[in-house]
């Protein structure tokens, strides 16, 4: 089975949403060509969102002002910038974490970059409140037990360290991946930085990756509730029940 969009991008450039969404959707295209089923598979639901709603396009990147609230970030916390971001535009301040400084830094980029709240020209301009979605498509999740759900991410961690994540990082950095680029943000990556920055032993950081996947996956199980027409389903069920109950699913729809 071929897989796409897995690494078309150099780490060390920024990707945003709308590139992946005119990515995503020419191999929507493609694989309709081939008359195949595209099956989009991940955790991140805004880029799902992104790719069924579509995206207004955002005001250019400005470096300098993104430098600027990044120092600012770093002088005195995300927590700042996001007050600001509360007061200019409160709409996407509530659906940003306070302490998320990659995506307050870019929210406060639109603001200043537009000239207006991005809420306003969202709902201007196109709202991913709205119901037309741009495929007719069938969304599945998956839920388990949290205890269990706490016992795979932590093998998971585990295989992310026995398959090499420090020396990978290690690599990174030594090809001259800058430790400001989003691809050392992601969890597990940004771990090891900071230990490696800090002369501590980069191995120890196993626990703060956990925990910070153990986070991430109580955001993705919020946004997920919230996105309509989602099918749950039990993890625990086992690959092969799943897989059936989907095509069954996928077929009943045709």
């Amino acid at each position: 089975m071929r897989h796409w969009l897995i690494d078309v991008v150099d780490p060390r450039r920024d990707y945003s949403l709308a590139e992946y969404v005119r990515d995503a959707g020419e191999a929507v295209e493609a694989i309709a060509a081939l008359r195949r089923v595209p099956v989009v598979v991940g955790g991140t639901g805004m880029y799902l969102r992104g790719l069924l709603k579509g995206v207004v396009a955002a005001p250019p990147r400005d470096e300098a002002l993104r430098e600027r609230l990044r120092a600012i970030a770093s002088r005195h916390g995300s927590l700042r910038l996001w007050r600001v971001l509360a007061g200019k535009d409160p709409a996407t301040a509530g659906r940003v974490a306070p302490n998320d400084k990659q995506r307050v830094v870019r929210a406060l980029e639109l603001v200043y970059g537009g000239g207006e709240p991005w809420s306003e020209r969202l709902a201007r301009e196109g709202s991913w409140e709205a119901p037309a979605e741009r495929y007719r498509a069938l969304k599945f999740g998956l839920d388990m037990d949290r205890a269990l759900l706490a016992e795979r991410i932590a093998s998971r961690v585990d295989g992310f360290y026995a398959a090499g994540l420090v020396e990978e990082t290690r690599g990174l950095l030594a090809a001259g991946v800058p430790r400001t680029a989003n691809a050392l943000k992601a969890i597990g990556y940004r771990e090891v930085v900071g230990a490696l920055d800090a002369g501590r032993d980069p191995d120890a950081t196993r626990e703060a990756v956990t925990a910070a996947t153990r986070r991430y996956a109580k955001r993705q199980r919020t946004w997920f509730r919230r996105e309509p027409g989602v099918t749950w389903l039990d993890a625990g069920e086992g690959e092969d029940r799943l897989a059936a109950r989907i095509v069954s699913a996928w077929k009943q729809a045709c």
